[in-house]
């Protein structure tokens, strides 16, 4: 029997695709920010209307004195973030069962994070060039310092073929934020570290990973889980992290003309919506 595939050098590009209206820089006022994107998907799933969450939210910001317009511009993102959200993840009011189940910080942060990357169009361009970098043995391929992420910034054209342009100072301060996302996920170690390793993933977020994969893709989805790619996860660790998988019982492999497959035994996030992890 064949074993599982290798991978085929990464996701694709992404330059040339956007529009100037679908690239912002909200990277520069709003991260990652885990524990209020959870506050925020709880009172989702409590109330289910976007407009009492966000009632809520404020409410609550003026209680505690929060400034007005900071705590405008990260309900603005965070929320769009769910909003916006792609029918191959989690749906928001499911999240707060799948964070339920995750066993740290991290493991929440990364299963926050692909609905960042989802949302921010250049924070998307960049996860799939590091992606690319990562499959093509590029040396420091995981280098997210500035002078390494403006060089990737650099390479980016709209649709119309026009190049990013933004002040330096902006654009410093997106490489920051960038960065600050890296440490969530587990990619950077520490505050002064700017060159990076492929994180560790708890069950949830491999399972996450793996679901978001199976959706996005087609039959051979598994040749490139763009799931495991955008969490920097190299070709070699994708048949360990699929017998993972496997061990939970929320997947398993089927053979079809030779080759291993990889389904879920249900629906693909069944096991972390409601009965929670194997």
């Amino acid at each position: 029997m064949n074993t599982l595939p290798d991978g085929d050098g990464g996701p694709p590009s992404l330059s040339r695709t956007f529009s100037p209206e679908e690239v912002n820089m909200d990277l520069t006022m709003c991260g990652l920010l885990p524990d209020r994107a959870e506050e925020i998907a709880r009172l989702y799933c409590e109330h289910g209307n976007w407009n009492q969450v966000k009632e809520i939210w404020f409410e609550e910001r003026r209680a505690n004195r929060s400034t007005k317009g900071s705590s405008q511009k990260i309900y603005r993102v965070l929320s769009s973030r769910f909003k916006n959200a792609p029918a191959t993840l989690p749906s928001p009011s499911d999240l707060p069962a799948v964070l339920d189940t995750c066993l740290s910080s991290r493991d929440k942060a990364q299963v926050l994070y692909p609905y960042l990357v989802a949302d921010d169009a250049l924070v998307q361009y960049a996860v799939h060039e590091y992606a690319r970098r990562l499959a093509e043995d590029f040396p420091d391929p995981l280098d997210f310092s500035n002078e390494a992420l403006t060089s990737v910034l650099d390479q980016f054209e709209y649709i119309d073929e026009t190049p990013f342009d933004y002040a330096d100072s902006t654009t410093k301060r997106w490489c920051e934020g960038f960065r600050s996302i890296m440490r969530e996920i587990g990619v950077l170690e520490s505050q002064q570290t700017i060159v990076g390793d492929p994180p560790s993933l708890g069950d949830t977020p491999l399972l996450v990973a793996i679901g978001y994969s199976y959706e996005e893709g087609d039959e051979e989805w598994f040749k490139s889980p763009i799931g495991l790619q955008y969490l920097f996860q190299p070709s070699s660790r994708w048949e360990e992290l699929y017998n993972r998988a496997a061990e939970t019982e929320a997947w398993k492999f089927v053979e079809l003309h030779g080759s291993l497959k990889l389904r879920p035994t249900d629906e693909p996030y069944s096991s972390i919506t409601s009965e929670g992890v194997q």
